[in-house]
C-alpha cells in the first residue's frame, strides 16, 4: 500500500526536480512539460495526489476511484516517465526489505508481486529460466520464458523473439498484444544484470522493436 512506503516529501519533491532536470537536459522532456513539471514540484498538495493516483492505479486498482489521477497539465507519458524514476529509489529500498521477508516462488503472475508494477527487462539464468525485473520497485521473480508477461499469450508461433549482434541480449515480443521485452542473457555475458548499464545498451534492440510496430 502506499501508505506503507516510508515516503519523505521534502526529499522526494527533489528528486522529482532533479530527475526532470535530468530529462529535459538530454531532450526527453519538452519544453512545456518540464516547466508544468517544476511548477507542480513546488505544489506539495498537488504533487502528492498526482504520486497517489499514479501509484495506485497499478498497485491498487480497487483505490482508483476515490484517488485523484491528474495530470497537472503535463502529457501522460512525461509525467509517468518522471514519476516511475524519481519513486524508484523509495520503491526499492521497500522491496530490499520485503524481500528477505517472503518467497516469491509461488508467483506466476506478470506484474510485479510488491507494487504491481510491469516488468522493465528481464535476465535469462544459467539454466534458461527467465527472471522479470519490476520497472518501478526493481523486484525479481520468476515467470514462463515461453508467454508474454503483459497479455499470457503462449501461442508460440505469435511469440517472436530477436538477439543483439553478441548474443547477449534478447527481445521478446507478442504479435497478441503487440509488446516487448528485453532481456539480458547471463549464459553469455559471465555477469549479473545491470539494469541501468543493460537498458540503455540495448537501445538499438528497442529501435528494431519500434520498427516492427511493438511497443514497450
Amino acid at each position: 500500500r502506499f501508505e506503507d512506503i516510508p515516503l519523505d516529501w521534502t526529499d522526494f519533491r527533489l528528486v522529482f526536480r532533479q530527475t526532470a532536470d535530468v530529462l529535459r537536459r538530454f531532450d526527453a522532456l519538452d519544453a512545456a512539460d518540464y516547466q508544468t513539471l517544476q511548477a507542480m514540484s513546488r505544489d506539495g498538495n498537488a504533487l502528492r495526489a498526482l504520486v497517489v493516483g499514479w501509484f495506485n492505479a497499478t498497485a491498487a486498482p480497487g483505490a482508483k476511484a476515490g484517488t485523484p489521477t491528474g495530470r497537472g497539465g503535463a502529457s501522460g507519458e512525461a509525467l509517468d516517465q518522471v514519476l516511475a524514476l524519481a519513486m524508484r529509489p523509495f520503491l526499492e529500498r521497500c522491496a530490499n526489505v520485503m524481500q528477505q521477508r517472503g518467497d516469491l516462488v509461488g508467483w506466476t503472475h506478470g506484474h510485479c508481486p510488491l507494487c504491481g508494477g510491469e516488468p522493465e527487462f528481464g535476465v535469462l539464468t544459467s539454466v534458461g529460466a527467465r527472471v522479470l525485473i519490476c520497472g518501478r520497485c526493481t523486484t525479481r521473480w520468476g515467470f514462463d520464458a515461453t508467454a508474454c508477461p503483459f497479455c499470457g499469450n503462449d501461442d508460440r508461433a505469435r511469440l517472436p523473439s530477436f538477439s543483439s549482434a553478441d548474443g547477449l541480449y534478447r527481445l521478446y515480443a507478442c504479435d497478441a498484444c503487440r509488446r516487448y521485452l528485453k532481456a539480458y542473457d547471463a549464459r553469455q555475458g559471465g555477469r549479473p544484470v545491470m539494469l541501468a548499464v543493460d537498458s540503455v545498451a540495448t537501445l538499438p534492440l528497442d529501435a528494431a522493436a519500434i520498427q516492427r510496430g511493438y511497443q514497450g
